[in-house]
């Protein structure tokens, strides 16, 4: 990993160099940066999370022993530094009459528990721009978190649940019209997955042959305010054969989800006000409460089943102040966990998901944020209540829920360069 880093330095210094020495090499180069980050946080209780709690869900539910006690109601506390991360931004000469750039982005969160420290790529792009056009190909941001409006939290779940996160291999049309962007993109899926029989897995997209597609349209007025809508359609294949009565048999399953977004971002000169709704299908691959169920067994003979996605709605905002010096902020929202699109024909049959068990979920997060140029310290205090259910309808909506809460003091120390 040292020598990957050292390498990347290396490649850096001398394409800089290069690029300086030969004029006709047009803009042909690498500028590095990134940041130093180390987070120190303390919860309340257990949670479900990432690397070592390091990014942040809900609270873990109540989990009881022999004496009644839950065990979950346990707090920790860890001190990590996974989240730096280095960036080259790559130029270079014209092609086809577009301006060309790349990007590679790593840092060291890796893709499980099990590498944590390890080297990971998070973004590599190659962008193709022409005077109202711009071609995007590569891993990158899934379009359904809005770079031009999402939250500005501390933590690094930058609002997970409440806000779509993921990053995908993916190609995107953006078409400028005056103040007005058009956005096309197709989607395939790595680390950021739909989860089905074998877990969380591309599979299930990659067998539906038909790529995650999304539109979205983006009014952007001087920087200052953004306006925009989008939709997305999903198709997965849950599975190709079925386990049947002893038998295994070729079966032609599938299951399709929908969703929909708006969103505003408003800056002024004392504070940024930012807000959005999603309404959501079959979204765990975007770390949402959600998933899929299956509705019936629709061949007695094959076992092959029909399905129905899961279905939330989910509110965020956000106000912050624009200071150089010192900014505060404050984050919240709420999801609604709404059950099938459809009934199912039983209310034990298979479901797939993530945290499927959670009626309501609501989060509020206070922050202030000092800076001495490239050097910031900042708290955020992070409070989440979960309501989970332990009985289920036809449309599995959990219910004789009971809430669990967490508090997260978070603390950071941020160099950038």
């Amino acid at each position: 990993m040292k020598k990957n880093i050292l390498l990347l330095l290396a490649l850096g210094l001398f394409l800089s160099k290069n690029s300086n020495s030969q004029e006709e090499e047009k803009n042909f180069g690498i500028k590095l940066s990134g940041y130093v980050k180390n987070d120190f946080f303390f919860d309340s209780r257990q949670t479900v999370a990432a690397r070592e709690g390091h990014f942040l869900l809900w609270p873990a539910a109540e989990s009881f022993d022999a004496n009644n006690k839950d065990i979950n109601a346990k707090a920790n506390v860890n001190f990590l530094a996974v989240q730096s991360r280095l960036k080259g931004s790559i130029s270079g000469p014209d092609a086809f009459g577009a301006n060309t750039s790349g990007v590679i982005e790593a840092d060291f969160f890796a893709q499980a528990n099990d590498n944590i420290n390890l080297l990971r790529l998070r973004h590599a792009i190659i962008k193709l721009n022409w005077e109202n056009t711009e071609l995007l190909t590569g891993q990158y941001w899934n379009p359904l978190f809005v770079t031009g409006c999402f939250p500005g939290t501390v933590s690094f779940n930058t609002g997970t649940p409440l806000q779509s996160f993921a990053r995908n291999p993916q190609v995107r049309l953006t078409q400028s019209i005056n103040s007005l962007k058009i956005v096309i993109a197709a989607l395939a899926q790595r680390d950021y997955a739909s989860r089905g029989v074998n877990g969380a897995s591309s599979e299930y997209l990659r067998n539906a042959v038909i790529p995650d597609l999304h539109l979205q349209v983006h009014y952007d007025l001087s920087d200052n305010i953004l306006v925009g809508a989008g939709a997305a359609y999903k198709s997965i294949v849950p599975r190709t054969s079925s386990i049947f009565q002893g038998n295994i048999y070729k079966v032609n399953e599938k299951v399709s989800g929908l969703t929909a977004i708006v969103f505003s971002k408003v800056k002024i000169e004392p504070v940024t006000i930012k807000i959005q709704g999603r309404y959501g299908e079959n979204i765990a691959d975007v770390l949402s409460i959600s998933g899929f169920a299956a509705k019936a067994i629709e061949n007695l003979t094959t076992g092959e089943t029909s399905y129905t996605p899961l279905k939330n709605i989910t509110v965020w905002g956000e106000v912050h102040t624009n200071g150089d010096k010192m900014q505060f902020g404050v984050f919240g929202g709420i999801l609604k966990n709404n059950g099938t699109k459809e009934a199912m024909s039983a209310p034990t049959n298979a479901v797939y998901g993530l945290s499927t068990n959670i009626e309501i979920l609501f989060r509020v997060s206070p922050r202030v944020i000092f800076i001495s140029n490239k050097f910031k310290v900042a708290c955020e205090i992070e409070y989440t209540s979960a309501a989970y259910g332990n009985d289920y309808d036809v449309n599995y909506i959990p219910a004789y829920t009971t809430s669990v809460a967490n508090t997260r003091i978070l603390i950071s120390t941020i160099y950038s360069f």
